[in-house]
C-alpha cells in the first residue's frame, strides 16, 4: 500500500535478460503487485522473470492479496485470457505471457487489462530495461493519490539538466512528436509524449477503452487523447534521462511516420467525439476549415508560381487570391488552437 492506496506495476518486457530481473528485486516494498508481462522474448527472459519474482516473495513474503482483488488469478479477466496466459502469482509478481509478439504498447495494454480486473487504485508503468529510476515512483503517485491527476507521467524535457542527458537525435524526434502530440491531445502543457514512466487512477483507465488502445510505440500519445476525450487530469512530472548500456529496438525512420498517422486519425476522431458528438464547440468547424483553406491556398500558390501560361497577369492574380486564402486559413487554425488551449487548460499541471 502507498498512502493508503493500493498500487500495481506493469512492467513489459521483450528481450531483457539481464535486466528485467534487477527491475522486479529493485521494485519498493509498499507496491502491491507487480504485473510481468513477457512479449514472447527469444532469450531468457521469462526464465529470469520467475527466478527475480521467487527472489522478491523471499524477501517481501506471501503477498495475501487483501487490498486487491485478486481477479486475474482467478482468470475473471475475459480479454486479458484471450490474449495471454496468466501465471501462478509468486508473492506479490504476476508473471504473464503473450501468445504472440504484441510489441510494447500491447505488453502495456495486457498490463492494464490485468490491473483493472484485480482493482488496484493506481497502476503504474516501468521499463524493463532499469533506465527508470524507481526512487521517482512516488513523484508519479502522489497527484494519482492525493486526488491532483488522474494521470501522471515523466518529462525529460523541463529540466535544461535532464534534456543534457537525453541523446540529440531522440531530443530532435521527441520534440517533433510533442508538438503532433499536443495537437491531436489538445493537453498543450503536456511534453515528452513518449515517456513511459507513467502512473494512472483506476477510474481513469476503466473510463477509457483500454482494449482498443493503440498497440505500437505510440500507445502512450493516444492514451492521451483518450484521456482528453474523457476530461481527465494529467500532470507533468519532471525526470531525469537515465540511458544505460542497453540498444533501443525503436526504428526511428518507421516510428515517426507511422505514429504521426495514428495522431491524425486520434486528432480527428477527438474532434468529432469531444466537440461534434458529446458536445458542440465551433473549434473543430475552426480546425476544418482553416486547414481546408490553407491547403487550397498552398495548392493554388505552387499552382500559379509554376504557371506557364502564357499571360504573365493571370499567375499574379490566382498567387495573391492563393496567398490570402492562405493567410485566412492559418489564423482560423490559430484561432481554433487558441480556444482548444482554453477549453483543456483545467486539466494540465506541471510538477517540478
Amino acid at each position: 500500500m502507498y498512502r493508503g492506496s493500493s498500487v500495481g506495476v506493469v512492467i513489459p518486457a521483450y528481450n531483457e535478460e539481464g535486466f528485467v530481473g534487477d527491475v522486479i528485486r529493485e521494485m519498493p516494498a509498499y507496491i502491491d503487485r507487480i504485473y510481468v508481462i513477457d512479449d514472447r522474448s527469444t532469450d531468457g527472459t521469462w526464465g529470469e522473470i520467475l527466478e527475480a519474482a521467487r527472489a522478491d516473495a523471499s524477501e517481501h513474503g506471501s503477498y495475501d492479496g487483501t487490498t486487491v482483488q485478486q481477479l486475474v488469478a482467478d482468470g475473471g479477466a475475459t480479454a486479458l485470457a484471450n490474449r495471454a496466459t496468466v501465471r501462478d502469482t509468486i508473492g506479490r509478481v504476476v508473471p504473464i505471457e503473450h501468445r504472440e509478439n504484441r510489441g510494447a504498447g500491447g505488453a502495456i495494454k495486457t498490463g492494464y487489462l490485468a490491473a483493472l480486473a484485480d482493482g488496484v487504485d493506481a497502476t503504474a508503468t516501468v521499463d524493463a530495461d532499469g533506465q527508470m529510476d524507481l526512487s521517482q515512483l512516488p513523484r508519479l503517485l502522489d497527484p494519482i493519490v492525493e486526488g491532483r491527476a488522474d494521470y501522471a507521467k515523466g518529462n525529460r524535457l523541463l529540466s535544461r539538466e535532464y534534456r543534457a542527458a537525453m541523446p540529440r537525435f531522440r531530443f530532435i524526434g521527441n520534440a517533433m512528436l510533442t508538438f503532433l502530440t499536443k495537437i491531436a491531445s489538445g493537453y498543450w502543457k503536456t511534453m515528452d509524449p513518449q515517456n513511459g514512466y507513467t502512473a494512472i487512477s483506476h477510474d481513469a483507465l476503466a473510463a477509457i477503452d483500454v482494449e482498443n488502445l493503440y498497440e505500437y510505440y505510440g500507445y502512450c500519445n493516444d492514451l492521451l487523447v483518450k484521456l482528453n476525450v474523457h476530461g481527465m487530469r494529467v500532470a507533468d512530472v519532471a525526470m531525469p534521462a537515465v540511458y544505460g548500456e542497453e540498444e533501443s529496438s525503436i526504428a526511428y525512420a518507421e516510428y515517426i511516420p507511422k505514429v504521426s498517422v495514428m495522431l491524425l486519425r486520434d486528432f480527428l476522431w477527438r474532434l468529432k467525439t469531444k466537440y461534434l458528438a458529446v458536445d458542440f464547440h465551433p473549434l473543430a468547424l475552426f480546425y476544418l476549415f482553416g486547414a481546408a483553406t490553407a491547403a487550397i491556398g498552398v495548392l493554388g500558390t505552387g499552382v500559379a508560381v509554376f504557371s506557364a501560361l502564357p499571360s504573365p497577369g493571370t499567375p499574379a492574380v490566382q498567387g495573391a487570391t492563393s496567398l490570402l486564402l492562405l493567410v485566412a486559413g492559418i489564423a482560423f487554425l490559430l484561432l481554433a488552437m487558441v480556444f482548444d488551449m482554453a477549453e483543456s487548460e483545467s486539466l494540465e499541471r506541471q510538477v517540478r
